[in-house]
């Protein structure tokens, strides 16, 4: 159950592949990002991916249900991704939008374009090439079952509903002007097109180790990660004897 407490060292000699999939406001990013600086690894935010291209698709006003345009618009995006330990930043034309992309409007507009096979296609060679190298923390949706399905450790992240809708209120800027029940409803209607989308959809791959994040702090599942982490380089070590 990965429940020992470790000592805060750095347990990892060969760089890893890790994967943390879950739903929105589970937490993912904050243990992401403390989790690659436990280890001094890259950390890449998948959704901030999905994100910027939902932003090119509001500000050039493209139709995303016209394929033709949509691929056209991809073709000519300029994204430059820059990830160095616990920080993920995203150019976009030259112009950092890391920041104005975590809006609802924008949230929503991702979970859409992300069922596009053209956005999942665009997308995917980016991040692949990221993690050639290992030495990485990513999160997602769909880190461990189709982008990553040979990581070295898979992470699924979960919590209450109402926790996960208190966590990205308080995450959101109160320029955007919404109420906890505008992000309640929104992250309920995400969670059902994540899941029930055809391609790629939202679920925890079967060899993922699942962590209920409802009433542990960040910190805490760190704890527990990095006793998983420790766990696996033990068990790689025996084998190789």
């Amino acid at each position: 159950m990965c429940e020992a407490s470790v000592d805060g060292s750095n347990p990892v000699t060969d760089p890893l592949l890790i994967t943390i999939d879950g739903p929105a406001g589970a937490g993912k990013t904050t243990v992401s990002r403390l989790l690659a600086e436990q280890l001094d690894y890259r950390y890449l935010d998948t959704g901030a991916l999905y994100r910027s291209v939902a932003y090119g698709i509001l500000i050039n006003g493209i139709d995303f249900e016209d394929d033709a345009a949509l691929i056209a618009h991809l073709k000519e995006f300029d994204l430059t991704t820059h990830a160095h330990k616990n920080e993920f930043r995203l150019l976009w034309k030259d112009q950092d939008i890391t920041d104005q992309i975590r809006t609802p409007e924008i949230s929503m507009m991702a979970s859409v374009v992300s069922a596009k096979p053209a956005v999942r296609n665009f997308l995917l060679n980016i991040q692949r090439e990221m993690g050639k190298d290992k030495a990485l923390v990513c999160e997602g949706r769909d880190m461990g079952t189709v982008i990553f399905p040979q990581a070295d450790i898979k992470f699924f992240l979960d919590a209450d509903p109402h926790a996960r809708a208190c966590r990205r209120y308080k995450e959101t800027s109160p320029k955007a002007a919404v109420t906890f029940e505008d992000i309640s409803r929104d992250m309920l209607q995400r969670d059902q097109n994540d899941r029930q989308r055809v391609l790629s959809p939202l679920r925890p791959a079967d060899d993922a180790i699942r962590i209920d994040c409802t009433d542990i702090d960040p910190h805490a599942v760190v704890v527990r990660m990095m006793n998983c982490i420790k766990s696996k380089v033990r068990e790689r070590k025996t084998s190789r004897f």
